[in-house]
């Protein structure tokens, strides 16, 4: 039992005496603050509010400028849109013209077949040869 006191005894030794020392060279330590240091500290702090300042004001600016882009991709946009609309509406009545004119084409093609069946037909029947004639057609 003594041996264990003694030990306890020599492991509490360093631990009390580290803890009383460091107390009591923190409560010696003086603070050295002069006129100096203060003026100083004061000097520091205006340029940091300076800084923060002109963060700020970048802030802003960026702000404006990324604003200002995107109001250009709008714009953009809805310039495009409202250029290729006439100009779809445009193609759209172009292409309706060129399904009539196939149309119109593929009808001619019939009427020159029929014609052609006709004066064919008016080499045989001298009646029809003389109505194509007034019609001006043979």
């Amino acid at each position: 039992m003594n041996k264990h006191l003694i030990i306890l005894f020599l492991i509490s030794i360093p631990i009390l005496s580290g803890h009383i020392s460091t107390s009591a060279f923190a409560q010696n330590k003086e603070i050295s603050y002069t006129l100096e240091d203060r003026d100083r500290s004061i000097r520091m702090e205006e340029k940091l509010n300076s800084q923060q300042q002109q963060i700020n004001d970048l802030k802003w600016g960026f702000g404006i400028i990324i604003t200002l882009i995107i109001a250009l991709f709008a714009y953009i946009v809805f310039d495009r849109r409202t250029t290729l609309y006439p100009l779809l509406e445009r193609t759209e009545q172009l292409a309706l013209k060129d399904r009539q004119l196939e149309q119109d084409i593929k009808e001619l093609q019939e009427l020159k077949k029929l014609k052609e069946v006709i004066k064919e037909y008016a080499q045989t029947d001298v009646k029809l040869t003389e109505l194509l004639r007034r019609a001006a057609i043979y």
